[in-house]
């Protein structure tokens, strides 16, 4: 019996059924091989709820705020869609930096849809002259502003490296 319930249990935890039915509808994503995949990461580990992954992804000296606020702040969310544009890479100061435009639509329960545009900046220090702990990807800052109109014409055409 003991056997039999530790298969169901593991089949169950495998196959995503512990999960809300719209986390099941997305394949896990964990990506930092260039910025627009982090990013493309974060609104995955989102989507799944996630939250302490999608905390993860940002700089431990500059969250975005206190998890408990994070995870708050994503209470009525039931989807959320990203579309990056052209991030291009800077190095300044020993780290790379990659400027990613995103257009985000959020969906929250009851259907109420909100577009976000603007910049994440993400940014690796450069991994030859690290020493552990490693420090992979992250992201260094965001700053996304509401906006009217469909996510695709929402995506700003560039932005800026801090450098």
């Amino acid at each position: 019996m003991r056997a039999i319930l530790t298969s169901l249990l593991t089949a169950a935890v495998l196959t995503g059924s512990c999960l809300p039915a719209s986390a099941q509808e997305q394949a896990y994503i964990d990506d930092r091989s260039d910025g627009a995949a982090l990013i493309r990461s974060l609104y995955n580990a989102i989507n799944r709820q996630e939250y302490a992954r999608a905390y993860s992804y940002f700089s431990a000296e500059t969250p975005p705020s206190d998890y408990r606020s994070f995870v708050e702040g994503y209470a009525k969310t039931v989807d959320v869609q990203v579309i990056t544009g052209t991030v291009t890479t800077e190095g300044a100061a020993g780290s790379l930096y990659a400027p990613v435009p995103v257009a985000v639509k959020s969906t929250e329960k009851g259907g109420k849809e909100h577009v976000f545009a603007g910049c994440y900046i993400t940014r690796i220090v450069n991994a030859a002259i690290q020493e552990p702990p490693f420090t992979p990807l992250h992201i260094e800052s965001a700053e996304l502003e509401e906006v009217k109109g469909p996510l695709e014409q929402a995506l700003p055409k560039t932005c800026h490296s801090p450098s």
